[in-house]
């Protein structure tokens, strides 16, 4: 009987769009795992090798996207966990609810794309037209940060709704 009711257990938009948010927010840490691992193990071979400056500092840049994935990641599962804590049956995910969710994980794959596969093109270009490094490093940085202010606005709107559910909530 017991398992019965429980499977019999009612799921709304808020439950699913709690749901999304922890299983796209664990799928996309797992890319973040993924992709942190071929820098992590090229940076111990330069540092084996001995200091070669040019080499560590492009590391050093490509490090960072990895785990601006990952700790978004995180925000994206919290954020879940915190949906699936309110009471499901009385509530209705709204437009920005949604909003937020897809801008998180469109801004966060954004990430991923401009900063894994950014960095392999910024070098090929830079092996066949040298001189152009900075100007090519920028527009690089100016995706990145394109699109982390996407998840931020995604955060920010996951965040307002959050503020409007529990401390706008009328009294019976």
């Amino acid at each position: 009987d017991r398992k019965v009711a429980m499977a019999k257990k009612d799921v709304n938009e808020v439950s699913l769009l709690a749901a999304s948010f922890i299983r796209w927010g664990l799928g996309l840490f797992i890319l973040g795992l993924i992709m942190g691992l071929p820098p992590f193990f090229r940076l111990l071979q330069t540092s084996l090798q001995g200091p070669n400056w040019i080499q560590l500092e492009n590391v050093t840049l490509w490090l960072g996207c990895p785990y601006a994935v990952q700790i978004g990641a995180l925000g994206m599962i919290a954020i879940g966990a915190v949906y699936g804590l309110f009471p499901a049956e009385e509530l209705e995910a709204e437009s920005r609810d949604y909003a937020a969710f897809w801008l998180c994980v469109v801004s966060l794959l954004a990430v991923a794309v401009v900063g894994y596969a950014g960095y392999f093109v910024l070098n090929a270009l830079d092996l066949s037209l040298p001189g152009t490094h900075s100007g090519r490093e920028t527009g690089w940085l100016y995706g990145l940060s394109i699109s982390a202010a996407a998840y931020v606005i995604g955060v920010a709107l996951a965040y307002a709704s959050i503020v409007d559910v529990t401390f706008n909530q009328p009294e019976d």
